[in-house]
């Protein structure tokens, strides 16, 4: 799916739920791992061999009998279940899981998980993993009860960080939802294209951004996608914001509604359009968050003109009928339950624990920093989401979600649980 566009994604670059894994040699496939029908059954014990990483950028740690950290002792996880009058998410938790295990029955998993370079990570043990720990969620009471259980039964894998010690760099990027048109109107005049039908044998360096689309973004009939329009947006940043977040729910001017996710992109860099206007004095690093993004361009359209070009990058896409935000695992990403990492180094489809702070909303209406631990699936990547100290959290679809993404951004950590053996 898509990006981050947050006070840290804006400088330093955006998760995007794109399809992203190179291809793999053909391996031969391994016997099918049934999804569990009976979520109290013991798990199936299959040996996986103990094979030292050297240089793991996911190191094993001993809980012992205290917290992951001092924060991690507030609880781990206390929004599964409901407490008062506020419904907890265990469903939307349950269904991230089933979405991995989904995965991880697949080709593309074996493949993957033949060459991760972590030896002691594999397939099996991943998905064994996963079938326990949705048995525990099921037949836990409280999050006490289900902490217990964890740390009997499971090891936790810390990342190194992004200074080795462990500090992450957390984001968060949502689905937008946004009004368009079929066909071009005096209103509705700024495209989205889909993926060019000989894209593949396009010589590189492939065109840039100007070159596709203007520097106005009106290159219409003059530009090499003419007849590829997929949609109109009466807006230049909803149109750049969609791009940036890779995929959209659409609400047409026809009274129907559709969706949109990422079909391709040019071989281009992220460059952070948030980090060009500080670098020129239009803001400052202290404000760059979406909100005040979006407010700057509002008040000066014209200055699309001048920062959307320097993203040199342009992205397709393609009609998905309503479909749910997909991640580069190609399943379905939760809200709140899914994070994008670099897969070239983090176990795709894996259950992980977060530990930083997220915006959530009150009754004034404000957002209100909490810190919090959640238990997350690892089901997408990210152009600008590089090294073991980046996660980019899925927020959902909408406004308060765009919202809440566009102030998120802080240090926090990230664990990996595996089954001990």
């Amino acid at each position: 799916m898509r990006k981050t566009l947050n006070v840290l994604s804006l400088s330093l670059g955006v998760a995007f739920i794109i399809p992203l894994w190179s291809a793999v040699a053909q391996i031969p496939s391994l016997p099918p791992l049934p999804l569990p029908n009976n979520p109290q059954a013991p798990p199936v014990v299959i040996p996986v061999p103990r094979i030292p990483s050297a240089h793991s950028v996911l190191k094993p740690i001993e809980l012992g009998t205290d917290c992951i950290s001092q924060s991690a002792c507030l609880g781990w996880d206390e929004q599964i279940w409901s407490r008062g009058n506020k419904p907890g998410d265990r469903s939307a938790l349950l269904a991230s899981i089933d979405n991995s295990l989904s995965y991880l029955q697949k080709d593309k998993a074996i493949a993957v998980y033949q060459s991760y370079p972590i030896k002691e990570i594999t397939r099996d043990r991943v998905y064994r993993s996963l079938v326990r720990f949705r048995q525990l969620v099921v037949s836990s009471n409280s999050p006490a009860e289900l902490q217990a259980a964890v740390r009997r039964e499971f090891v936790f894998y810390k990342s190194i960080g992004n200074d080795g010690k462990g500090t992450v760099k957390f984001t968060a990027y949502y689905e937008p939802a946004f009004i368009a048109s079929r066909v071009r109107t005096n209103v509705y005049k700024y495209p989205l294209y889909r993926l060019p039908p000989d894209f593949e044998k396009w010589s590189k360096p492939h065109p840039k951004r100007i070159q596709l689309e203007g520097k106005d973004g009106l290159l219409g009939d003059k530009s090499r996608l003419r007849g590829l329009e997929l949609l109109w947006f009466r807006d230049r940043w909803d149109a750049y914001m969609v791009q940036i977040q890779g995929s959209a729910q659409i609400q047409l001017t026809n009274g129907t509604a559709t969706s949109i996710g990422y079909a391709g992109g040019t071989d281009y860099p992220w460059t952070s359009i948030g980090r060009e206007l500080a670098k020129d004095g239009k803001v400052t690093l202290k404000q760059l968050t979406l909100p005040r993004m979006t407010e700057y361009f509002r008040q000066h359209p014209l200055e699309l003109n001048n920062y959307l070009p320097r993203w040199q990058r342009f992205v397709f896409f393609k009609e998905t009928n309503g479909e749910p935000a997909t991640g580069s695992i190609n399943v379905p990403v939760t809200p709140e339950r899914s994070i994008a990492t670099d897969k070239s180094l983090m176990p795709p489809g894996a259950l992980a624990l977060v530990n930083t702070s997220f915006p959530y909303p009150t009754a004034s209406g404000r957002l209100d920093y909490r810190t919090v631990s959640r238990f997350v699936l690892d089901q997408d990547t990210g152009s600008a989401i590089k090294g073991p100290g980046r996660v980019d959290y899925f927020m959902g679809t909408g406004k308060l979600a765009g919202d809440r993404a566009g102030v998120t951004g802080g240090n926090g950590s990230l664990y990996y649980l595996l089954l001990k053996e």
